[in-house]
């Protein structure tokens, strides 16, 4: 099945959805996303998130808590899951160090070996786990042993709910900083808005970048990096990027720019 963006002649067959900000906040779901997913059903679909603090199952199970129709686990590509394959095809059986949450460690430990004295990659992801030690390992590892540098997303920030209100907290890019300080390195990120994560979901519905539709809520991962492939793009304004909200120069212009999914809906004929 596939369906037109109005005014457009040219078919879209499948669609990339990034979650936080547009699916859910938190642990509640957004206006109209579950009504959105339903409406997708038939539609080859992937989810891209730039978070890796969470494996696809926890994600699965995250969502159904929430009321949603059960994702397939192969429809869900993480920052975290994108980062360990692509470490994987670099080096069989590599070595790591990495900080972050838990979930990122999970999707490491499938595929390579924790090493905090010869690694081949310093793995930088979100979440709990950064310090003082942590830091000094992770330095030393890059200028001693010569370990490239990995950061699994770029986002300086990233946004939460704690005790029902919205907190800020740092995201990859914050994390990764103070180690491209000390060590000059530059790292190689993975997630958006860079090309690998995108990839994947296409690779796993067998379409090309010509064939889809990326929805997101942030200009500068989700649309830039979807539409720099040439992928079609909305931005839908319920999270980072709200209605009203000037859209920053020098980033691709959505293709859609709406307030909701529901909105969103106006523009597809099915």
């Amino acid at each position: 099945m596939h369906f037109f963006l109005k005014p457009e002649k040219h078919p879209v067959a499948g669609i990339l959805i990034d979650m936080d900000g547009i699916l859910y906040h938190g642990d509640k779901p957004i206006a109209d996303a579950m009504k959105f997913i339903e409406s997708i059903a038939d539609i080859p679909h992937c989810f891209i998130t730039n978070n890796p603090i969470r494996l696809p199952e926890e994600i699965v199970e995250k969502m159904t808590l929430m009321g949603f129709a059960c994702p397939d686990i192969e429809n869900i590509v993480t920052s975290g899951e994108a980062t360990a394959l692509w470490l994987s095809q670099q080096k069989q059986n590599f070595s790591y160090f990495a900080i972050g949450a838990e979930g990122l460690h999970k999707s490491l430990q499938k595929v390579g070996n924790k090493d905090t004295e010869n690694a081949d990659f310093v793995v930088i992801g979100e979440g709990a786990g950064i310090d003082y030690e942590s830091l000094s390992v992770a330095i030393n590892l890059i200028l001693k042993q010569q370990a490239k540098l990995i950061s699994t997303n770029p986002d300086n920030t990233v946004d939460a709910i704690r005790a029902g209100e919205h907190w800020v907290l740092p995201g990859g890019g914050a994390l990764v900083a103070p180690i491209v300080v000390a060590t000059g390195a530059k790292p190689i990120t993975i997630g958006k808005p860079y090309p690998l994560l995108y990839q994947m979901a296409l690779e796993r519905m067998n379409l090309s970048p010509g064939d889809c539709l990326m929805i997101g809520d942030r200009p500068d991962t989700d649309i830039q990096g979807a539409a720099s492939i040439g992928m079609r793009t909305a931005l839908i304004r319920t999270g980072r990027f709200l209605p009203g909200e000037k859209y920053p120069d020098g980033l691709y212009q959505p293709d859609i720019d709406t307030n909701s999914l529901s909105e969103l809906l106006e523009f597809m004929q099915f």
